[in-house]
């Protein structure tokens, strides 16, 4: 990471004769670099602008994972991304002065000494990689450095009583907090200040929420000419982690269609992102493009057979899956969509055992786990089931889907508590889920807290409008706790959606006639009496029968 590769060095000087200069100009000093790639050279591993999705870098496509050479461009090998300085979109407080775990450039970079110092400081200006004092040596040698510049200004506001006299400079300068990201970790700021920062730096904090939707701005480098690649590229950076979707598919789709890049990556964000977007229909031909230009790769074969799964078009997905899996049998994730292929097939013995392969090759794959999970329990081995969501849990902690498709499973075996226990873990991971407040509320109006089951379907709905059953069962809690004018709205917009719905005929019926509205709700008792569910069927009959008898 620092030298380089040392092979030719070691050649060179195991060769007799080889002369001093030529033995130390075979591998790189980083002391014989500008400042500037002398600062690449760090920022390759210490640079984060942020921890949270948005992305913080890009490495190029053409570039492989470890063929940065120190003394080259960085930019040449990855390009580094920040929030927008000037976006107010939703989740940009308190993102302009980010501290995090990996942000020791990315401060510095911001410190009047570097700024001032026109492009002479680097990180070895403080730092030895060689030798790192601790404890008292350490005070020592980085108040020597801090002396180097500031002595004169130090001494001056000594003597005039304006500045203690003390010179553990960090302490008040750069001192040790904690960061945004990793929350029980104090590390030092690297932003060197003028003033100590006010209140405690220690003090405990909760982290910053992953929500930021807003422009990607470019970082490093600065500045980037336009070619083709760059412009890909920083359509790619609006994309990739959702920060951007609407303008960055875009841009992304324009820059394609511009430049037609032979690559398929450039395709593959863009399926994502259409996907991402919820336009599987779009993203299917853009994966079919990545796939004509590089049919050989198990990356983009699975990819395509993953969309055409959500898309219904089974057959294909799975040929395709079993395809990448020939290419790259050691490839967990394909194996792993082509049991949830053969799931939705029906194929559920082949769906357990691609699965289990997914599980064999990735012990910690935690989507595996309860994909596995949800197969077992649709075939009733219930324990089996419990045991695969919580492996799932183990390998992931706030794995949200995991935590709430256990509180189902204990909720249906009748183990109240400790449902209730993982649906709370479930909706305080992500309080969108419509799907477990639902069946959250199922929880709560078996053990009679119907005002809370209310709420719970109330919100499952303020977040999916169209849930029909979360409207059918607020409808019927409605209906039980004698709020009859309340409910009937919920049955009429579970019809608008599933107009077939006898549940929701035989429900409106019930609350039409509860406010004495005779005649539409016949109407509504002989559409339930119309339905293929032969229990309400002969309900709505009965009801029927007895109006007629007491006309």
């Amino acid at each position: 990471r620092c030298h380089g590769s040392g092979t030719r060095h070691t050649q060179v000087a195991g060769t007799a004769g080889a002369k001093r200069e030529e033995i130390r100009s075979s591998i790189v000093n980083p002391a014989r670099l500008t400042p500037e790639r002398q600062l690449e050279g760090c920022m390759v591993c210490h640079l984060e602008t942020t921890s949270s999705p948005l992305p913080n870098a890009l490495q190029r496509v053409e570039r492989p994972a470890f063929s940065y050479k120190p003394g080259e461009p960085l930019g040449g090998f990855i390009i580094n991304f920040d929030h927008a300085p000037d976006e107010v979109s939703q989740g940009a407080a308190g993102r302009q002065d980010k501290f995090e775990i990996a942000s020791a450039a990315y401060r510095l970079r911001r410190s009047a000494c570097f700024l001032k110092s026109a492009g002479k400081m680097t990180c070895t200006t403080c730092h030895n990689p060689h030798d790192v004092p601790r404890g008292e040596q350490a005070i020592r040698h980085y108040t020597a450095v801090c002396r180097q510049c500031h002595a004169q200004a130090f001494n001056a506001l000594v003597q005039t009583g304006k500045h203690t006299a003390a010179t553990g400079c960090l302490d008040c300068h750069m001192p040790k907090r904690r960061t945004a990201d990793v929350i029980h970790a104090a590390v030092t700021d690297h932003l060197i200040q003028r003033q100590r920062p006010s209140g405690d730096p220690l003090a405990e904090r909760t982290e910053l929420p992953d929500s930021y939707r807003g422009r990607v701005a470019l970082y490093y480098p600065e500045s980037l000419p336009k070619t083709a690649e760059n412009e890909l590229t920083l359509a790619v950076a609006q994309v990739i982690q959702e920060s951007n979707l609407t303008e960055g598919i875009a841009q992304l789709t324009a820059a394609i269609h511009k430049y037609q890049p032979r690559r398929p990556e450039y395709y593959l964000y863009l399926a994502d992102a259409l996907q991402s977007n919820n336009q599987l229909a779009k993203a299917v031909p853009v994966y079919r493009e990545a796939v004509r230009r590089n049919p050989g790769s198990a990356v983009v074969l699975q990819k395509l057979g993953t969309a055409l799964r959500r898309a219904a078009n089974y057959p294909e997905s799975a040929d395709l899956l079993k395809r990448a899996t020939l290419l790259e049998p050691a490839r967990s994730v394909t194996w792993h969509e082509l049991g949830l292929t053969w799931q939705a097939m029906g194929r559920n013995n082949e769906a357990i055992s691609a699965i289990g392969k997914a599980l064999q090759l990735d012990p910690d794959f935690p989507e595996a786990h309860n994909n596995l999970g949800n197969i077992l329990l649709a075939a009733g081995q219930e324990a089996q089931a419990e045991s695969a969501f919580r492996a799932a849990i183990r390998n992931r902690t706030n794995y949200a889907d995991a935590h709430g498709n256990l509180a189902s499973l204990l909720s249906g075996t009748g183990r109240l508590p400790e449902a209730k226990e993982e649906f709370e873990i479930a909706l305080r991971l992500r309080p969108i889920d419509a799907l477990a407040r639902y069946n959250y509320g199922i929880l709560l109006g078996r053990t009679s807290r119907f005002d809370e089951a209310r709420h719970e379907f109330e919100e499952a709905l303020r977040t999916n409008p169209d849930f029909t059953d979360a409207h059918l069962l607020l409808g019927d809690l409605l209906m039980a706790t004698q709020r009859t004018q309340d409910a009937a709205p919920h049955y009429r917009e579970a019809l608008r959606i599933a107009p077939d719905s006898s549940r929701a005929h035989l429900g409106l019926a019930a609350a039409l006639l509860a406010t004495g509205d005779r005649a539409n709700a016949i109407a509504h008792l002989r559409g339930a009496a119309a339905g293929t569910d032969p229990a309400i069927r002969s309900q709505a009959e009965d009801i029927l029968k007895q109006l007629q008898e007491n006309r």
